[in-house]
């Protein structure tokens, strides 16, 4: 007993080749055409192959190709993982080297065809094969016969499917079964053009409003007279289609589930019915085995003679093999063909099949040196020249067909005489090429097929030139079919690196993968995936090129407006266009549908009900993956009614009901909640009639609304609403829908802190065998550790901080670990959140750091391509290795986002979520924003600063009266132009900034900064230079104890400067935004009621403006600049105030002038006692702020009064006017 045999048993031993001594197989010459061929005697089922070299000897092979096939012709190369496989062989002449067969291979005969050896031996082999006996009933189509199997009950209505059988054949079309009932039922299998297509209909009607039939295709090169297994599952509408272990599901369409099929279905074509639709598909020509419809074994039947064919053709019971023989060419390939010399007719005519668009297919010397005659395929069509030597116009050109690099077989016929050549496509006679240019043939000896050898000047060597990559078949030469056996003898012609009796192509778009719709094309060697309009990029169309949610959007500081998302990332899930509304602190994300607002009921006919349906702008599971990554979702609902009612009574049957998501009923209402049949009225016990719980459900003559929000977001959106009460004279009723709108991204903040070194999270193994992708944010100090990783037997997948500037993305398919690193200049261990996008396909790996350039790394041509894991995912330290130490958060594999928080709450070492988000996101909250940690995130406080909106960016403005603050104001002389005047004291007079007499009153917005710091002042005045002044050196530096800012108006109870009377009336008119003194906005806390508000006193009518968003035209001035530039989408005024007209309303004037007097009679003696007890250095007078009197100073006394104007004044020595 052999060593195999020993290691391995012989229960599933099917052949051992194995001598003892100095046995194994060893030929004679080492070399490329070496073969091992094994006869089994009947088909077996293969699962094993183990190899040892030639005993005690330098004899081993390295590497091997299995060939099988079921007549010793026509072989085929075992298959893995895409490609030709290459098997690796042994390391010396002793140890067994097994491979257990990815999937099983059925067949009678083997080839063992060794591609490299041992290079100081020669080709030595001892081989071992395991499998199981196998067989099964075989029936031949003969492309006539039809095999009907009939019901019993002569009408068959399943709910359920199972349709199972093999076939081969050397033919791209025809029918392999078909079903068919009155009611317009189907079911039809069919090749075309060599690929699988099932069509199937489980029923129409005759409006078009159901639509049933659907069509699938699958597979490739199906034609090539090897079997393939096909099963056929289906539960209802659900199907699935699997051929050759590769299983596609998919739902049909229509809504019906039954398929309703009359008398029988039949195999191997469709029944003679007359039909010409059903009499131009073509019938199923070659074999079929084990076909088994719904427990029925069809092949037994038949061959019991229960079964009888029609059309009048035949069946027999063993396949009857066809006599083609093909040759396969690869890039270093040709083939020599010897012809009939000295002919005056050169024909030549063949099948071909490849995927490259160029290529030689045949080359051939005239005779007695009249020139040759050359066939190449040209950028998908046959082109033919003909060079002739005896005539000035030395050479004839023709060319046809169009596409003939789609994997088909193709014919080409070409036929050359005196003066006369045509060429012949896939014989098509009406468009075949003809030519009657000036030519003379004389054939010669040598006929060259997919490449040619021409001879070097200058020695004697050979170079082939202008190689095919494909097969070729009945190749016939001067009216002669070609023996290629005969060639492989070397009885005929030669040959170089060509398989014959063997036709390797493959069609590397089949399993498709080009994901989300990209389409695939390909050449001899590789596949390439167009992804243009799919909303999808990368080398197999996996990455979506929009961000997941509105939240992330508003985090790259986009504003309010339509964005497509992608909610589910890479997964199955397409894009959808949402409206994002970022105005407020949480990003609202809505979609929209077609229901309009306030839609009329009306009744259908004799329906007592009306059903209103919604169709959105996105799917029922996109919008499903908008409402479960959100915090918080609502949608509006409103029914108006007159003598229509609503919900009926709480135990009572409603009469309106709505349908959510999954299709299920809902009788609550807007405002109420699930399993509470009522109205928001009816919860609040405010309905118009106490006695009933909705509005409308009073049955009033008069208009009553029932609406509010739907806030459950399990059941959202409302797909469907069903008005009941509407059939009665009198009745009207009116139905309002909103739009579905959600609120936060919980996936997009979802973040676990990981606080030791060993600690780590678990899920479920990863599931990305050919296709892969990873995306999170981490934040560390700490200069390493592990992130993820996941193993297999030998596969594994990791990612991992090796240094605090390099992140490592490494895995291993089985073809040997692969690293790719990508190297920050900056550290990452900052404690600042970065990004990490990693991707892995069949096509090349990428890892992509924040904005660093991608590292990618493209896949073998040839070799493993599935990546096989077993244990679970560990997220952080696992085995032994570094941990991490840091938060993960936004967790994303293949579009799912792993629950970090949820599986931290029970893990140790490990807390949910994150803090320290302003570290890396506050710089987003501008003009003096604060930034405050959140548990989910940030939010960004305005309230110190004169903006609004979340990043404290959009102005606040009204139009009215606006101006002097305090000692600084603005005057508007004739010209227009604007002073800025000081006075601190110390100084007889005021200390005056005009600024270059420019006109200010142009209509435009004008921004106004001024800065001082003691005596040194900065003004800058829009777009132009800052300009430096100086108080003079009487000047007093402090602005001793502010009471008091005045806007539009100075309202002074004692003597004002006489320059601020002239210009106080009436005051100022415009419009004045964002304003600012210090770290005190007036404006916003009149507009925006705080705490602050308290402290407001507004004289008059002040009313919100968007006159701050009006666009700035002053040309020099560009929008990254202009502070008052808004963009279009954040420029957001729901409201726009009632703007005030130009002068003053002269009736408040007289009214206002009155009781100024009667103020000033009554408190002329408190206004002396004030000026006595304190002297100012100012101007004018101040109101002073309740809490003075036991404050240092007015300041002092708001912050006393409100904690929320806490640091307004700290120096009085500096001060800022914005």
């Amino acid at each position: 007993m052999s060593s195999l045999q020993k290691q391995y048993g012989l229960r599933h031993l099917i052949v051992s080749l194995v001598s003892t001594g100095a046995g194994g197989w060893s030929p004679s010459d080492s070399d490329h055409y070496q073969w091992l061929q094994v006869d089994f005697g009947s088909r077996k089922q293969i699962s094993t192959i183990a190899t040892q070299g030639r005993y005690s000897s330098s004899d081993w092979v390295t590497q091997y190709r299995m060939l099988y096939s079921d007549t010793g012709r026509n072989w085929k190369p075992y298959h893995q993982d895409g490609n030709i496989w290459a098997f690796p062989g042994n390391t010396n002449s002793d140890s067994v080297i097994r491979h257990d067969l990815q999937h099983p291979v059925i067949a009678r005969y083997i080839r063992i065809v060794p591609l490299d050896w041992n290079g100081e031996g020669q080709i030595g082999l001892r081989i071992e094969v395991y499998g199981c006996p196998y067989w099964a009933d075989v029936i031949n189509f003969d492309g006539h016969a039809v095999l009907p199997y009939r019901f019993r009950n002569k009408k068959m209505k399943t709910l359920k499917d199972v349709i199972i059988l093999k076939f081969k054949t050397s033919e791209s079309e025809g029918v392999i079964f078909h079903g068919e009932g009155q009611q317009g039922d189907y079911i039809t299998l069919e090749l075309k053009k060599a690929k699988l297509v099932l069509n199937l209909n489980l029923g129409s009607n005759q409006y078009g409003s159901i639509y049933g039939h659907t069509s699938v295709m699958t597979g490739s090169l199906l034609d090539d007279h090897h079997w393939h297994s096909i099963v056929i599952e289906r539960h209802g509408r659900n199907i699935n289609l699997t051929l050759d272990r590769h299983m596609q599901h998919f739902r049909t369409n229509g809504e019906f589930d039954y398929l309703d099929l009359d008398y029988e279905i039949t195999f191997g074509g469709m029944p003679f019915s007359g039909k010409p639709s059903s009499n131009s598909r073509k019938n199923f020509k070659g074999c079929m085995e084990s076909i088994n419809y719904n427990g029925n074994n069809i092949t037994d039947l038949a061959k019991r003679k229960k079964l009888e064919p029609s059309n009048g053709g035949n069946v027999s019971f063993s396949c009857v093999e066809p006599h083609t023989v093909p040759v396969f060419f690869n890039a270093t390939s040709y083939l020599e063909v010897l012809g009939r010399l000295h002919q005056d007719l050169l024909s030549v005519n063949f099948q071909f099949r490849t995927w490259n668009p160029n290529g030689l297919l045949l080359f051939s010397n005239f005779a007695d040196g009249l020139g040759n005659v050359e066939i190449d395929l040209t950028e998908g069509k046959v082109s033919v020249h003909i060079n002739v030597t005896q005539v000035k116009k030395n050479r004839i050109d023709i060319s046809s067909g169009s596409g003939l690099n789609d994997g088909q077989w193709h014919e080409i016929r070409f036929l050359a005489k005196e003066n006369f050549a045509v060429l012949t496509i896939d014989g098509d006679e009406a468009s075949a090429v003809r030519t009657t240019s000036p030519l003379q043939v004389k054939t010669g000896e040598k006929y060259f097929f997919g490449g040619f050898l021409t001879q070097t000047n200058d020695s004697d060597r050979f170079l082939l030139q202008l190689s095919f990559q494909g097969c070729m078949q009945f190749i016939h030469v001067d009216d002669q079919l070609v023996d290629l056996h005969a060639v492989e003898q070397g009885k005929l012609g030669s040959f170089a690196n060509v398989s014959i009796d063997m036709c390797a192509i493959i069609d590397r778009c089949v399993p498709n993968h080009c994901e989300h719709g990209g389409k695939c094309s390909q050449t001899w060697d590789s596949f390439k995936c167009t992804c243009d309009g799919t909303g999808y990029s990368g080398a197999t169309c996996h990455n979506s090129i929009y961000d997941l949610s509105c939240e992330a959007y508003k985090h790259l500081g986009k504003t309010s407006n339509y964005y497509w998302i992608d909610p589910d990332g890479s997964g199955a899930l397409g894009p959808l266009k949402v409206y994002c509304n970022m105005t407020e602190d949480k990003v609202w994300s809505t979609v929209y549908h077609d229901l309009q607002m306030q839609t009329s009921v009306v009744g259908n006919g004799p329906e007592k009900y009306s059903v209103l349906q919604l169709n959105y702008s996105a799917t029922m599971d996109q919008i499903s993956a908008i409402t479960s990554s959100a915090e918080y979702c609502e949608q509006y609902i409103s029914y108006s009614c007159k003598m229509s009612r609503l919900l009926n009574t709480p135990d009572g049957n409603p009469y309106t009901w709505w349908v959510g998501k999954a299709n299920e009923k809902h009788y609550y209402w807007g405002g109420s909640g699930p399993g509470i049949q009522k109205c928001a009225c009816g919860i609040e016990r405010n309905c118009t009639d106490p006695k009933y719980y909705c509005n409308c459900d009073a049955d009033a003559k008069q208009w009553r609304k029932d609406a509010g929000l739907l806030s459950y977001k399990e059941h959202l959106p409302v797909s469907q609403v069903v008005v009941g009460d509407i059939d009665r004279s009198g009745s009207e009723s009116k139905l309002t829908v909103g739009p579905v709108r959600c609120q936060g991204d919980r996936n997009y903040w979802n973040a676990a802190s990981f606080i030791t070194p060993s600690s780590y999270l678990h899920f479920s193994t990863f599931q990305g065998e050919t296709s892969a992708d990873i995306s999170f944010y981490f934040k560390t100090s700490a200069p390493h550790g592990v992130f993820l990783e996941n193993l297999g037997n030998t596969d594994f997948i990791k990612l991992e901080l090796k240094s605090a500037i390099d992140v490592s993305f490494s895995f291993d398919v089985g073809n040997g670990p692969v690293e790719i690193i990508v190297r920050s200049p900056n550290p990452l261990n900052d404690d600042q959140w970065h990004r990490v996008i990693a991707e892995r396909n069949v096509k090349q790996a990428s890892l992509r750091v924040d904005q660093l350039p991608q590292e990618i790394r493209k896949a073998p041509s040839e070799g493993h391509t599935r990546l096989e894991l077993y244990s679970q995912l560990y997220v952080g330290a696992a085995g032994g290795q570094r941990g991490f130490l840091g938060c993960i958060r936004s967790l994303r594999m293949n579009g799912v986002t792993l629950d970090l928080e949820e599986r931290a709450k029970v893990t140790l070492g490990v807390k949910p979520g994150c803090s320290g988000h302003c570290t890396s996101y506050g710089m987003y909250c501008e003009n003096g924003g604060k930034c405050v940690e959140k548990y989910n995130g940030y939010s960004c406080d305005c309230s110190k600063t004169a903006y609004d909106g979340p990043f404290c960016i959009k102005g606040k403005s009204l139009n009215g009266s606006v101006l002097p603050l305090i000692h600084v104001y603005c005057t508007s002389p004739i010209n227009g132009s604007l002073q800025i005047r000081y006075n601190l004291g110390g100084t007889r007079e005021p200390y005056n900034i005009d600024v270059d007499h420019r006109n200010m009153a142009n209509g435009q917005p004008h921004s106004v900064n001024v800065t001082r710091n003691e005596r040194d002042i900065v003004l800058q005045l829009d777009h132009y230079p800052p300009a430096s002044y100086s108080l003079p050196t009487a000047s007093d530096t402090q602005f001793n104890s502010p009471k008091a800012l005045f806007l539009g108006k100075v309202i002074e109870t004692g003597k004002i400067d006489q320059d601020i009377y002239q210009y106080n009336t009436p005051g100022f008119t415009g419009c004045l935004s964002r304003v600012q003194f210090n770290q005190i906005a007036p404006l916003k806390a009149a507009l925006r009621p705080t705490n602050t508000s308290s402290h407001v006193h507004v004289q008059g009518e002040l009313v919100e403006s968007n006159c701050g968003a009006s666009p700035l035209t002053i040309p020099p001035m560009s929008a990254a600049t202009d502070p008052w530039h808004l963009d279009s989408a954040s420029a957001d005024f729901p409201y726009n105030g009632q703007a005030i007209g130009d002068g003053v309303n002269r009736n408040s004037a007289i009214i206002g002038g009155v009781i100024a007097v009667v103020i000033f009679t009554i408190l002329c003696t408190l206004v002396f006692l004030i000026r006595y007890m304190f002297r100012h250095k100012g101007t004018y007078h101040t109101n002073e702020a309740k809490g003075s009197e036991s404050a240092e100073s007015a300041d002092a006394a708001i912050m006393n009064n409100d904690p929320n104007f806490t640091e307004t004044i700290d120096e009085s020595k500096k001060e800022w006017l914005i």
